[in-house]
């Protein structure tokens, strides 16, 4: 719950900054001035990538969730019992120690989107962030074409 508040958090302050960036944009494109004028597209572009990336950033977790979920009431989540600090985070000896596991997972079944949901919390464990993002993303992709 707690992330829903930052992300909530995060979405009004990116509201103002827009509302503030708009305001501005707005003053150099009305000031006639062919720098102002560029200026003022750019402050207008910028802030639609953004929100075309933030908004990507929420539909992964969305859909990263949805997932979650749904192995969780399949039973089909690592049951391993590891070790953490104090902060829940899970020590990372011990992720390394199980991540062969989930990797031989996807091996021996590449198109399994549960195996590549599991490899991502492994790789997530293992504090690998980019590849946890990338095995899920997979297996987002996998759910999909799964279900369609």
């Amino acid at each position: 719950m707690s992330a829903r508040i930052g992300v909530a958090v995060m979405v009004a302050a990116f509201a103002l900054y827009a509302v503030f960036v708009g305001q501005r944009a707005w003053l150099l494109l009305t000031s006639g001035m062919p720098l102002g004028v560029a200026a003022g597209v750019a402050l207008l572009v910028l802030p639609v990538i953004a929100v075309w990336a933030v908004g990507r950033e929420l539909w992964f977790g969305v859909r990263a969730q949805a997932l979650g979920r749904r192995l969780e009431a399949e039973d089909a989540l690592p049951t391993e019992a590891l070790e953490t600090r104090p902060s829940g985070r899970v020590l990372r000896d011990e992720a390394d120690a199980v991540f062969p596991a989930y990797r031989h997972d996807v091996e021996e079944a590449p198109d399994d989107w549960r195996a590549w949901y599991r490899l991502g919390l492994a790789y997530d464990g293992s504090g690998d962030r980019r590849r946890a993002r990338a095995a899920v993303r997979a297996a987002i992709r996998l759910e999909r074409r799964d279900r369609g």
